[in-house]
Protein backbone atom coordinates (compact mmCIF):
# COMPACT_ATOMS: atom_id res chain seq x y z
CA UNK A 1 0.00 0.00 0.00
CA UNK A 2 1.47 3.50 -0.51
CA UNK A 3 1.32 6.07 1.77
CA UNK A 4 0.07 9.24 1.67
CA UNK A 5 3.88 10.36 3.37
CA UNK A 6 5.36 8.80 0.43
CA UNK A 7 3.46 10.41 -2.58
CA UNK A 8 3.93 13.64 -1.03
CA UNK A 9 7.20 15.76 -1.95
CA UNK A 10 6.94 18.27 1.26
CA UNK A 11 5.91 16.79 4.31
CA UNK A 12 2.12 17.43 5.39
CA UNK A 13 2.27 20.26 8.07
CA UNK A 14 -1.54 19.28 8.64
CA UNK A 15 -2.81 16.26 10.68
CA UNK A 16 -6.53 16.59 9.68
CA UNK A 17 -8.70 14.53 7.70
CA UNK A 18 -7.27 12.80 4.64
CA UNK A 19 -9.33 13.91 0.99
CA UNK A 20 -8.76 12.04 -1.69
CA UNK A 21 -9.96 12.82 -5.40
CA UNK A 22 -9.93 9.93 -7.65
CA UNK A 23 -8.52 11.53 -10.90
CA UNK A 24 -9.49 9.60 -14.33
CA UNK A 25 -8.53 10.03 -17.98
CA UNK A 26 -11.55 12.95 -19.32
CA UNK A 27 -10.98 14.28 -15.90
CA UNK A 28 -13.42 17.09 -15.43
CA UNK A 29 -10.75 19.77 -14.99
CA UNK A 30 -13.39 22.62 -13.05
CA UNK A 31 -14.92 20.11 -10.66
CA UNK A 32 -11.82 18.51 -9.88
CA UNK A 33 -10.19 22.39 -9.42
CA UNK A 34 -12.72 22.69 -6.76
CA UNK A 35 -11.59 19.84 -4.58
CA UNK A 36 -8.25 20.98 -4.96
CA UNK A 37 -8.71 24.40 -3.93
CA UNK A 38 -10.59 24.14 -0.78
CA UNK A 39 -9.02 20.83 0.43
CA UNK A 40 -5.82 21.02 -1.05
CA UNK A 41 -4.49 25.01 -0.72
CA UNK A 42 -2.25 25.61 2.17
CA UNK A 43 -4.51 27.45 4.68
CA UNK A 44 -2.18 28.13 7.59
CA UNK A 45 -4.99 30.01 9.56
CA UNK A 46 -6.86 27.30 10.09
CA UNK A 47 -4.24 25.76 12.41
CA UNK A 48 -2.65 21.76 12.17
CA UNK A 49 -5.55 20.03 11.88
CA UNK A 50 -6.93 21.40 8.62
CA UNK A 51 -7.47 18.70 5.59
CA UNK A 52 -4.81 17.17 4.01
CA UNK A 53 -5.56 16.61 0.20
CA UNK A 54 -4.10 14.29 -2.20
CA UNK A 55 -5.02 12.51 -5.51
CA UNK A 56 -5.40 9.31 -6.72
CA UNK A 57 -4.88 7.56 -10.21
CA UNK A 58 -7.63 5.17 -10.86
CA UNK A 59 -6.03 4.47 -14.52
CA UNK A 60 -2.40 4.28 -15.35
CA UNK A 61 0.52 6.82 -16.40
CA UNK A 62 -0.20 10.19 -17.78
CA UNK A 63 -4.04 10.76 -17.87
CA UNK A 64 -5.93 13.97 -20.30
CA UNK A 65 -8.25 16.66 -18.19
CA UNK A 66 -10.17 18.67 -20.00
CA UNK A 67 -8.55 21.54 -21.47
CA UNK A 68 -6.07 19.96 -23.40
CA UNK A 69 -4.26 19.00 -19.81
CA UNK A 70 -1.95 16.42 -18.97
CA UNK A 71 -2.22 15.19 -15.27
CA UNK A 72 -0.30 12.69 -13.07
CA UNK A 73 -2.13 12.09 -9.94
CA UNK A 74 0.15 12.28 -6.56
CA UNK A 75 -0.59 7.81 -6.36
CA UNK A 76 -2.14 5.14 -7.33
CA UNK A 77 -5.63 4.15 -6.33
CA UNK A 78 -4.86 2.43 -2.99
CA UNK A 79 -4.61 5.91 -1.37
CA UNK A 80 -8.37 5.58 -1.44
CA UNK A 81 -7.87 3.06 0.96
CA UNK A 82 -6.65 5.91 3.52
CA UNK A 83 -9.09 8.47 3.14
CA UNK A 84 -11.42 10.34 5.16
CA UNK A 85 -13.21 11.69 2.75
CA UNK A 86 -12.89 10.63 -0.98
CA UNK A 87 -14.80 13.64 -3.69
CA UNK A 88 -15.78 11.93 -7.17
CA UNK A 89 -15.24 15.03 -9.31
CA UNK A 90 -17.30 14.46 -12.04
CA UNK A 91 -17.50 11.88 -14.61
CA UNK A 92 -16.41 10.87 -18.09
CA UNK A 93 -20.09 10.76 -18.83
CA UNK A 94 -23.59 9.96 -17.95
CA UNK A 95 -23.36 6.94 -20.23
CA UNK A 96 -19.45 5.64 -19.70
CA UNK A 97 -19.04 2.21 -17.46
CA UNK A 98 -17.72 2.58 -13.98
CA UNK A 99 -14.87 0.21 -13.67
CA UNK A 100 -16.52 -2.26 -11.01
CA UNK A 101 -12.87 -1.94 -9.39
CA UNK A 102 -13.59 1.49 -8.50
CA UNK A 103 -16.88 1.23 -7.59
CA UNK A 104 -15.85 -1.79 -5.59
CA UNK A 105 -13.12 0.75 -3.67
CA UNK A 106 -15.29 2.96 -2.54
CA UNK A 107 -17.90 0.30 -1.22
CA UNK A 108 -15.08 -0.85 0.86
CA UNK A 109 -14.07 2.96 1.98
CA UNK A 110 -17.71 3.90 2.90
CA UNK A 111 -17.99 0.58 4.69
CA UNK A 112 -14.80 0.83 6.86
CA UNK A 113 -15.95 4.79 8.15
CA UNK A 114 -14.76 6.63 4.63
CA UNK A 115 -17.26 9.79 3.87
CA UNK A 116 -18.39 9.72 -0.12
CA UNK A 117 -18.65 12.64 -2.25
CA UNK A 118 -19.90 13.95 -5.67
CA UNK A 119 -19.77 16.51 -7.97
CA UNK A 120 -22.29 17.16 -10.63
CA UNK A 121 -22.10 13.80 -13.03
CA UNK A 122 -19.83 11.81 -10.05
CA UNK A 123 -23.17 10.74 -8.72
CA UNK A 124 -23.26 8.28 -11.27
CA UNK A 125 -19.94 6.58 -9.92
CA UNK A 126 -21.34 6.56 -6.92
CA UNK A 127 -24.68 5.10 -8.18
CA UNK A 128 -22.25 2.23 -9.50
CA UNK A 129 -21.64 0.84 -6.29
CA UNK A 130 -25.12 0.63 -5.47
CA UNK A 131 -24.69 2.75 -2.27
CA UNK A 132 -27.08 5.31 -3.25
CA UNK A 133 -29.77 2.45 -3.26
CA UNK A 134 -32.57 4.39 -1.38
CA UNK A 135 -31.20 7.07 -0.80
CA UNK A 136 -32.07 10.60 -1.79
CA UNK A 137 -29.11 11.94 -4.56
CA UNK A 138 -28.58 14.89 -6.51
CA UNK A 139 -27.12 15.78 -10.04
CA UNK A 140 -27.21 18.21 -12.33
CA UNK A 141 -30.89 18.71 -13.36
CA UNK A 142 -29.55 17.60 -17.01
CA UNK A 143 -28.32 14.21 -15.74
CA UNK A 144 -31.43 14.36 -13.06
CA UNK A 145 -33.66 12.05 -15.45
CA UNK A 146 -30.89 9.51 -16.43
CA UNK A 147 -30.20 8.62 -12.94
CA UNK A 148 -33.50 8.71 -12.18
CA UNK A 149 -34.18 5.84 -15.49
CA UNK A 150 -30.72 4.08 -14.74
CA UNK A 151 -30.70 3.62 -11.11
CA UNK A 152 -34.33 3.84 -10.31
CA UNK A 153 -33.67 2.88 -6.74
CA UNK A 154 -32.21 5.95 -6.09
CA UNK A 155 -34.81 8.85 -5.29
CA UNK A 156 -33.24 11.51 -7.43
CA UNK A 157 -33.82 14.87 -6.10
CA UNK A 158 -33.34 17.76 -8.36
CA UNK A 159 -34.64 20.02 -6.58
CA UNK A 160 -31.62 20.79 -4.58
CA UNK A 161 -27.95 22.13 -4.82
CA UNK A 162 -26.86 19.62 -2.77
CA UNK A 163 -27.82 16.14 -0.78
CA UNK A 164 -26.29 14.16 1.96
CA UNK A 165 -27.28 10.77 3.71
CA UNK A 166 -25.74 8.38 5.58
CA UNK A 167 -21.91 9.72 4.79
CA UNK A 168 -22.41 10.05 0.91
CA UNK A 169 -23.06 13.71 -0.47
CA UNK A 170 -24.10 14.92 -3.83
CA UNK A 171 -24.28 17.55 -5.57
CA UNK A 172 -26.01 18.91 -8.93
CA UNK A 173 -24.23 21.03 -11.19
CA UNK A 174 -20.40 22.27 -11.16
CA UNK A 175 -21.11 25.21 -9.05
CA UNK A 176 -23.03 23.40 -6.60
CA UNK A 177 -19.98 21.53 -5.86
CA UNK A 178 -18.93 24.45 -3.77
CA UNK A 179 -21.66 25.12 -2.26
CA UNK A 180 -21.26 20.82 -1.16
CA UNK A 181 -17.33 21.35 0.13
CA UNK A 182 -17.90 24.23 1.88
CA UNK A 183 -21.03 22.34 4.05
CA UNK A 184 -18.35 19.94 4.73
CA UNK A 185 -16.15 22.61 6.02
CA UNK A 186 -18.85 24.05 8.13
CA UNK A 187 -19.75 20.15 9.10
CA UNK A 188 -15.33 19.42 10.41
CA UNK A 189 -14.40 23.12 11.45
CA UNK A 190 -17.37 25.18 12.41
CA UNK A 191 -19.43 28.14 10.35
CA UNK A 192 -16.45 30.40 11.23
CA UNK A 193 -13.94 28.25 8.76
CA UNK A 194 -16.19 28.17 5.86
CA UNK A 195 -17.06 31.81 5.95
CA UNK A 196 -13.47 31.97 5.98
CA UNK A 197 -12.60 29.91 3.32
CA UNK A 198 -16.01 31.21 1.36
CA UNK A 199 -14.54 35.13 1.61
CA UNK A 200 -11.49 33.48 -0.31
CA UNK A 201 -13.13 31.94 -2.74
CA UNK A 202 -15.45 35.56 -3.08
CA UNK A 203 -18.89 34.07 -2.67
CA UNK A 204 -21.42 33.74 0.10
CA UNK A 205 -21.26 30.87 2.42
CA UNK A 206 -24.79 29.84 1.73
CA UNK A 207 -27.03 29.76 -1.48
CA UNK A 208 -30.39 29.78 -0.55
CA UNK A 209 -32.62 27.94 -3.31
CA UNK A 210 -32.66 25.00 -5.75
CA UNK A 211 -31.29 24.26 -8.83
CA UNK A 212 -34.85 25.35 -9.88
CA UNK A 213 -33.57 28.66 -9.95
CA UNK A 214 -30.84 27.79 -12.30
CA UNK A 215 -32.77 25.51 -15.03
CA UNK A 216 -33.18 27.32 -18.52
CA UNK A 217 -36.52 29.23 -19.09
CA UNK A 218 -37.30 32.80 -20.89
CA UNK A 219 -37.70 35.40 -18.49
CA UNK A 220 -38.56 38.91 -19.81
CA UNK A 221 -36.24 41.13 -18.26
CA UNK A 222 -39.01 43.60 -17.29
CA UNK A 223 -40.82 41.12 -15.66
CA UNK A 224 -38.04 40.36 -13.44
CA UNK A 225 -37.41 43.86 -12.83
CA UNK A 226 -41.20 44.09 -11.37
CA UNK A 227 -40.64 41.38 -8.99
CA UNK A 228 -37.83 42.34 -7.78
CA UNK A 229 -38.64 45.13 -5.08
CA UNK A 230 -41.56 42.57 -3.81
CA UNK A 231 -38.27 39.74 -3.23
CA UNK A 232 -35.88 42.79 -1.32
CA UNK A 233 -39.17 43.76 0.46
CA UNK A 234 -40.19 40.36 1.50
CA UNK A 235 -37.09 39.56 2.45
CA UNK A 236 -36.32 42.95 4.75
CA UNK A 237 -40.13 41.47 6.34
CA UNK A 238 -39.77 37.85 6.45
CA UNK A 239 -42.04 38.68 10.23
CA UNK A 240 -45.09 39.44 8.04
CA UNK A 241 -47.79 38.00 6.36
CA UNK A 242 -47.13 37.34 3.00
CA UNK A 243 -49.89 36.53 1.27
CA UNK A 244 -50.33 36.04 -2.11
CA UNK A 245 -52.71 38.40 -2.94
CA UNK A 246 -50.87 40.83 -0.60
CA UNK A 247 -47.62 40.16 -3.12
CA UNK A 248 -49.46 40.76 -6.42
CA UNK A 249 -51.13 44.29 -4.81
CA UNK A 250 -47.69 45.33 -3.93
CA UNK A 251 -46.63 45.16 -7.75
CA UNK A 252 -50.08 45.65 -9.21
CA UNK A 253 -50.82 42.37 -10.63
CA UNK A 254 -54.06 40.23 -10.37
CA UNK A 255 -52.89 37.14 -7.71
CA UNK A 256 -53.00 34.52 -11.06
CA UNK A 257 -50.51 36.90 -13.01
CA UNK A 258 -48.32 37.38 -10.23
CA UNK A 259 -48.03 33.68 -9.84
CA UNK A 260 -47.28 32.56 -13.03
CA UNK A 261 -44.77 35.47 -13.31
CA UNK A 262 -43.06 34.89 -9.73
CA UNK A 263 -42.68 30.73 -11.36
CA UNK A 264 -41.04 32.01 -14.25
CA UNK A 265 -38.55 34.50 -12.87
CA UNK A 266 -37.69 32.11 -9.64
CA UNK A 267 -38.55 28.51 -10.34
CA UNK A 268 -40.60 27.89 -7.69
CA UNK A 269 -43.93 29.19 -6.32
CA UNK A 270 -43.87 32.17 -3.75
CA UNK A 271 -44.84 30.14 -0.80
CA UNK A 272 -41.66 27.77 -1.50
CA UNK A 273 -39.48 30.55 -2.21
CA UNK A 274 -40.59 32.26 1.27
CA UNK A 275 -39.97 29.38 3.16
CA UNK A 276 -36.12 28.89 1.80
CA UNK A 277 -35.82 32.49 2.85
CA UNK A 278 -36.60 31.59 6.11
CA UNK A 279 -34.69 28.63 6.43
CA UNK A 280 -31.67 30.77 5.63
CA UNK A 281 -32.01 33.51 7.87
CA UNK A 282 -32.75 31.15 10.55
CA UNK A 283 -30.06 29.35 9.91
CA UNK A 284 -27.65 32.83 9.74
CA UNK A 285 -28.82 33.78 13.00
CA UNK A 286 -28.84 30.19 14.26
CA UNK A 287 -25.02 30.29 13.02
CA UNK A 288 -23.90 33.73 14.29
CA UNK A 289 -26.14 34.82 17.68
CA UNK A 290 -27.53 33.76 21.18
CA UNK A 291 -31.13 34.25 19.95
CA UNK A 292 -33.40 32.08 21.78
CA UNK A 293 -34.89 29.42 19.06
CA UNK A 294 -38.34 30.83 19.96
CA UNK A 295 -37.51 34.10 19.27
CA UNK A 296 -35.70 33.92 15.66
CA UNK A 297 -38.81 31.55 14.88
CA UNK A 298 -40.87 34.65 15.54
CA UNK A 299 -38.29 36.85 13.74
CA UNK A 300 -38.27 35.25 10.50
CA UNK A 301 -42.03 34.55 9.86
CA UNK A 302 -42.67 31.02 10.98
CA UNK A 303 -44.02 32.12 14.70
CA UNK A 304 -43.49 28.73 16.58
CA UNK A 305 -40.76 26.62 17.59
CA UNK A 306 -42.48 23.74 15.99
CA UNK A 307 -43.23 25.44 12.60
CA UNK A 308 -39.19 26.28 12.26
CA UNK A 309 -38.60 22.95 13.48
CA UNK A 310 -40.47 21.06 10.86
CA UNK A 311 -39.04 23.51 7.87
CA UNK A 312 -35.49 22.87 9.09
CA UNK A 313 -35.93 18.93 9.61
CA UNK A 314 -37.84 18.95 6.18
CA UNK A 315 -34.76 21.06 4.33
CA UNK A 316 -31.82 20.34 6.43
CA UNK A 317 -32.29 16.84 7.92
CA UNK A 318 -32.01 18.66 11.48
CA UNK A 319 -33.70 20.09 14.07
CA UNK A 320 -32.61 23.72 14.87
CA UNK A 321 -31.05 23.27 17.94
CA UNK A 322 -28.81 20.44 16.48
CA UNK A 323 -27.97 22.83 13.77
CA UNK A 324 -26.76 25.54 16.22
CA UNK A 325 -24.90 22.84 18.11
CA UNK A 326 -22.52 21.82 14.80
CA UNK A 327 -22.46 25.47 12.98
CA UNK A 328 -22.38 28.33 15.71
CA UNK A 329 -19.83 30.25 15.88
CA UNK A 330 -17.16 28.59 18.42
CA UNK A 331 -13.34 27.34 17.94
CA UNK A 332 -12.85 25.32 15.18
CA UNK A 333 -12.34 21.66 16.04
CA UNK A 334 -10.74 18.40 13.71
CA UNK A 335 -12.43 15.94 12.80
CA UNK A 336 -16.01 15.08 12.21
CA UNK A 337 -18.75 16.75 13.91
CA UNK A 338 -20.92 15.17 16.62
CA UNK A 339 -24.12 15.90 17.19
CA UNK A 340 -26.84 14.84 19.73
CA UNK A 341 -30.20 14.46 18.46
CA UNK A 342 -32.74 17.15 20.07
CA UNK A 343 -35.57 15.62 22.22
Amino acid sequence: MTSIDQITPIPSTTSGPLVVAPVYDGLCTFEFSIVAEIFGLSRPEMGPHWYRFASAAVEPGWLRAHGGLRVMADGPADLLEQADLIVVAGWKGAHVPVPEALAQRLRQAWERGARLASICSGAFVLAATGLLDGRRAATHWRYAEVLRQRHPAIQVDADVLYAEEDRILTSAGSAAGIDLMLHLVRKDFGVKAANSVARRLVMPPHRSGGQAQFIERPVQPDRLHRLSDVLERMRAELHNDWTVERMAQSVLMSPRTFLRRFIEATGVPPGQWLIAERVAEAQRLLESSAMPVEDIAARVGFGSVQVLRHHFRARLGLAPRDYRSMFSVTPMRSGRAAVQPET
